[in-house]
């Protein structure tokens, strides 16, 4: 029986780092620990919650149902487990996170060089998902391109740019904005920024890329695909915490040399440039590229895999029209894309938090529909509430009262206290019978 060996492992968790680290996994760290000042450690933990804890157990969830989302989504009927796999392959591929991962490798690593003009966005986008398209048309081959040639230098970069931070801090920290300005609101406010990095709806779907990648290297038992893939989700889980504590606090540390309202672009290559000069602008750009360049290739990949089979479409074919549409969104800039994705992730993590939860906790329902349609009913609705608020609109006074409700996180008790009853009942009522 053929099985991985410790190197093998570690490249295995090396690649899903690197498909987890993307554009959002380096902007935002920064601008939470500017925004947190002295609570930057309660936003720390809020956002590690999210953007570490969550896409691990999202892949844990999937490796101990021993399939891909589809599987995971099973209990709540095809109909509703299709919608929930459109939105959430639609939100982490062409519509924000894949076009964000190019035009976040941009402003970073060229227009510093070229100038912030949609001409320079038109032509590097176009390089840029030609090298995607390239790289995803080969999946099998991801654990050797990614794990064993391009994550260990993206490393070796991250872990400079991670020393430094702690050694040659730019300056000290201000005083926190209005919504961090106490320990519980930093908590929630990294709580949710967390969402921006995507990675607790990459987790559900990276996990068909990890165990493609396992099987390419002839493992065949199941049992070995679900520890394997535990442990690269480890593995990545303790590389991306240690890349957003690291973050967190050059951003706290900038904040006697940047503006308050500093984004966290400009306060990585002010840091920087300040720290290293201009091969530090050379260095932020090599992060940056191999960062978001495997997340992007990751997305593709496993984006054309999906609608390949849904569609009975080629996934050759996929991927190149796949990475044709990305290029045309990322030319919408990064300050739209962001903007837009805000309102479509209040409304949509709720749900997927959900479907985590109920997936990891399966073992313990007689009957899952019975517990899963009520707790994502209920967690769809209260995002739609959410979902709503952000995006600017009235809702009824009603949802505000509810715990939690004023840092995006009414959903959070409703959702439990429908779990919980849903649960009890489940265990009550006899098991319905088979047509």
């Amino acid at each position: 029986m053929k099985t991985l060996k410790t190197r093998d492992i570690i490249a295995l968790g090396f690649m899903t780092f690197a498909l987890f680290l993307g554009a959002g996994n380096i902007i935002f760290p920064p601008s939470v620990g500017l925004a947190a000042g002295e609570f930057q450690w309660s936003a720390a933990l809020g956002f590690l919650l999210t953007a570490v804890g969550l896409p691990l157990l999202g892949v844990i969830a999937l490796a101990r149902v021993g399939g891909g989302l589809d599987t995971l989504t099973h209990p709540i009927g095809k109909l509703a487990g299709t919608l929930m796999g459109l939105a959430i392959y639609l939100t982490i591929g062409p519509f924000f996170a894949t076009p964000r991962t190019a035009t976040v490798s941009f402003e970073v690593g060229m227009a510093p060089f070229t100038g912030n003009t949609p001409e320079a966005l038109l032509i590097f986008t176009i390089g840029y998902f030609l090298l995607v398209m390239v790289l995803a048309l080969f999946p099998g081959k991801l654990m050797d391109n990614i794990g064993k040639i391009i994550t260990p230098a993206l490393i070796a970069v991250l872990a400079i740019l991670g020393i430094a931070a702690f050694v040659a801090p730019a300056g000290d920290i201000a005083a926190p904005a209005a919504a961090y300005d106490a320990a519980g609101k930093a908590l929630a406010q990294g709580f949710l920024m967390g969402y921006q990095t995507m990675d607790a709806l990459a987790s559900l779907v990276f996990g068909i890329l990890i165990v493609a990648s396992i099987k390419a290297a002839g493992v065949t038992d199941t049992r070995l695909h679900t520890r394997y893939t535990i442990y690269a989700g480890i593995i990545a889980a303790l590389g991306l915490g240690l890349v957003y504590v690291s973050l967190i606090y050059l951003g706290a540390m900038s904040g006697t040399t940047v503006p308050a309202d500093a984004s966290g672009v400009q306060i990585l290559t002010l840091y920087v440039e300040r720290t290293f000069g201009t091969s530090g602008i050379v260095l932020l750009a090599a992060v940056i590229l191999l960062a978001c360049l495997t997340t992007g290739v990751g997305l593709v990949s496993a984006c054309s895999a999906y609608f390949s089979q849904l569609l009975g479409v080629k996934y050759r074919t996929v991927v190149v029209v796949m990475s044709v549409f990305c290029a045309a969104v990322a030319n919408q800039g990064l300050a739209q894309l962001i903007a837009v994705a805000v309102p479509v992730l209040v409304l949509i993590y709720p749900v997927a938090i959900a479907l985590i939860a109920l997936g990891l906790l399966s073992k313990l329902w007689r009957h899952k529909a019975r517990v899963f349609i009520p707790a994502m009913s209920t967690a769809l609705v209260f995002g739609l509430i959410d979902g709503a608020k952000a995006a600017g609109l009235n809702v009824p006074e009603v949802f505000a009262s509810l715990p939690g409700s004023e840092v995006g996180l009414g959903w959070l008790v409703p959702v439990l206290v429908v779990m919980v009853v849903a649960g009890v009942l489940d265990r009550v009522r006899a098991i319905p019978a088979k047509a």
